[in-house]
């Protein structure tokens, strides 16, 4: 009997670790987000995949603006020459450029909207159509990089930057940084030479998070770099291209088949209406906006600037690694960016401590070339993301049952770990899969993040226990961390973490 009661209370006590892990991430808790977007073909993608996920934080704002590659002209006749060289050297003076509309942005959500009925049957925190609607604004459009005027875009930046919640607000920039960069010379136009200016500073530097995914304008580099020195800056040049135009080249040829038509057809075709609205590959669908339209022909597809594909093959999300940043998959990333996650690893500058970058500090190995790759801290994620959408997709036409959830994983005794060097310790996690699935656990170092940069020996002893040694050349201060990775037998298979950081004393 009192052996039963031991097995009981062990059971309670993994259930109550993993809902306070889960309530650790309840709706207020949630990051909170802003996204600025250009709408091109890529954007709508990201847009896309971001609203299936967009119960894995706040949206608070969706802001259309303009970037080096798009936008709208002021309808005066006025020509414009790019201050990007590329851009300037394609094409020149511009009354516009490729501008797709504001209509896309509504249209999106609307459609979000006929599959939301289905979507929150499977998480109660998705947000409601009209939810998001009231939170679509026009930014600044007119020209890249156009700052002068306020519009309700910069404007409604502006209010939650100053609002009263002192929760980070992560300000994606899927565009150019121009909107932003306007809220930001509007906050500073009205307090600065104020005796509250120091004050407000201050709350808007520790507040604002700016995940961007390139410079697509000059005003960070003329105008936020410079006079908002403090803001943190998430600056994304080399790991989203594993996840953009050029995967073809950057991604390893054996991970190809998640981002090829076979796997990315089905999820397209036949889940709603949502879905449908995906750009690919030869799917007779031409990107609005686009001067040549390289995509939506196989005739073309077949051999253009990017590659050869096949029809619904992937064409580009190039800006989903800043909210896949939020998403919590239990790695920690949140807390500190260098560590790694689903949106990539970006290690703090040495030289500006407000910016983490994705340079050669922040390379992993790769098994597939056996070479240090800076893309590939987001490039080892894309099985376990691509079969993400493949769920999330499900959830948009099939029943809880129906559709598969990702497991939920926790590891006895916390965290973190105090060891010595010649210790050998024991690692032993739990597993809750809410559809009752098989979940295999693997315990694995990720060499790159931690202090201690040898190889740590880790045996597996069954599926929840893992031994590991640490070695005798381990320093005080020294870090490890070691990931245990669950992942169920779903369809489609889905897979969660936790991360455990061994601090040597």
């Amino acid at each position: 009997m009192k052996k039963g009661f031991l097995i009981i209370g062990f059971i309670l006590s993994v259930a109550v670790n993993l809902c306070q892990a889960q309530k650790s991430n309840s709706k207020s808790n949630k990051p909170r987000t802003i996204i600025t977007t250009d709408g091109e073909l890529d954007d709508v993608d990201s847009f896309i995949r971001m609203l299936l996920y967009s119960n894995e934080y706040k949206v608070e704002g969706l802001i259309v603006s303009s970037s080096q590659w798009h936008y709208k002209g002021d309808g005066k006749g006025t020509k414009f020459t790019s201050e990007m060289e590329m851009t300037k050297k394609l094409y020149g003076e511009r009354t516009e450029l490729r501008w797709p509309g504001e209509q896309w942005i509504y249209d999106l959500v609307d459609a979000y909207g006929k599959v939301y009925p289905n979507l929150v049957t499977h998480s109660k925190d998705f947000p409601t159509h009209k939810y998001l609607r009231d939170r679509i604004r026009i930014g600044n459009i007119d020209f890249e990089g156009e700052m002068v005027k306020d519009t309700e875009g910069s404007d409604f930046i502006k209010a939650k930057l100053l609002d009263d919640d002192r929760s980070p607000l992560y300000l994606q920039v899927w565009g150019g940084t121009n909107t932003i960069a306007r809220a930001l010379k509007s906050i500073e136009d009205q307090y600065k030479n104020t005796p509250e200016w120091d004050k407000i500073y201050k709350k808007v530097c520790e507040k604002a998070i700016i995940y961007a995914i390139l410079d697509q304008d000059a005003t960070y580099k003329k105008y936020i770099e410079p006079n908002w020195k403090d803001i943190k800056v998430y600056y994304n040049s080399n790991q989203f291209w594993s996840f953009a135009y050029f995967w073809k080249r950057s991604v390893p040829a054996e991970l190809h088949p998640y981002l090829e038509g076979k796997f990315m057809g089905d999820i397209i075709n036949n889940h709603g209406p949502l879905l449908k609205m995906y750009y690919s590959y030869g799917d007779g669908n031409p990107p609005l906006g686009e001067i040549d339209d390289i995509y939506s022909s196989m005739e073309k597809a077949k051999k253009n600037q990017w590659g050869s594909f096949g029809q619904y093959d992937f064409i580009s999300e190039g800006d989903s690694p800043a909210f896949l940043h939020l998403v919590d998959v239990g790695l920690n990333n949140l807390e500190n960016p260098q560590v790694g996650g689903w949106g990539g690893r970006l290690v703090q500058s040495a030289v500006t401590p407000s910016r983490w970058e994705d340079g050669d500090a922040a390379s992993d190995y790769n098994p597939f070339t056996k070479q240090m790759d800076k893309a590939f801290a987001q490039t080892r994620w894309i099985p376990a993301i691509q079969e993400d959408f493949a769920a999330r997709a499900d959830w948009c036409i099939k029943d809880f049952k129906g559709a598969n959830h990702a497991p939920m994983i926790s590891v006895k005794g916390g965290n973190k770990k105090m060891v010595k060097a010649g210790q050998k310790i024991t690692l032993t996690a739990t597993t809750l899969d809410p559809d009752k699935n098989k979940v295999a656990l693997t315990f694995w170092q990720y060499e790159e993040v931690g202090t201690f940069k040898e190889k740590v020996i880790i045996t597996s002893i069954n599926n929840t226990n893992a031994s590991i040694e640490i070695p005798k050349s381990a320093k005080t201060g020294d870090t490890i961390h070691v990931i245990v990775e669950g992942k169920d037998d779903g369809v489609p298979s889905l897979a969660r973490y936790q991360r455990v950081v061994l601090s040597v004393r």
